[in-house]
């Protein structure tokens, strides 16, 4: 099933850790509205913008999966509003993030662990069907747990 031109159910659902543990990570069909919204209005956008691949690194995660990888127990990933994103070639996370930040409505943007160059891990960002808050951070650890500070 495609969410997108770009992108597929599959690619938005798959984790090698629901494979290793056997956990099923099957959105229901609120997921499933969730998910094409955010792939519609995040995920496609940014791969037409750069006209390059875009990784899909966590999408969907059921909520026993997303208790085996220490999610948030408030995680937008298991409501299927969020999508954390790599670039490919020809173009940066960060350049990904900046984009998102200044052309896409957003709930959520997180620009993730940045480098001492500024480049991010990866980029997390949500979406949803009414209410986007457009909050931008960067996450960052300190003193081994994960913190937030504001743009």
């Amino acid at each position: 099933m495609k969410l997108t031109e770009n992108l597929s159910l599959a690619e938005v659902i798959y984790s090698a850790t629901a494979l290793r543990k056997g956990i099923v990570n099957e959105p229901t069909v609120s997921h499933l509205i969730n998910l094409k919204a955010v792939a519609n209005s995040i995920f496609q956008p940014c791969r037409e913008h750069f006209g390059k691949p875009l990784r899909v690194t966590s999408g969907y995660r059921s909520k026993e999966l997303n208790e085996a990888i220490g999610g948030s127990k408030n995680s937008q990933h298991s409501k299927g509003e969020a999508l954390d994103m790599q670039s490919t070639e020809g173009y940066t996370n960060r350049d990904l993030f900046m984009y998102i930040k200044d052309h896409l409505t957003f709930d959520q943007l997180i620009g993730e662990f940045p480098d001492n160059m500024g480049e991010y891990a990866w980029v997390h960002c949500s979406y949803k069907a009414e209410g986007n808050r457009g909050e931008v951070l960067i996450a960052y650890k300190e003193g081994g747990k994960t913190r937030y500070k504001k743009w």
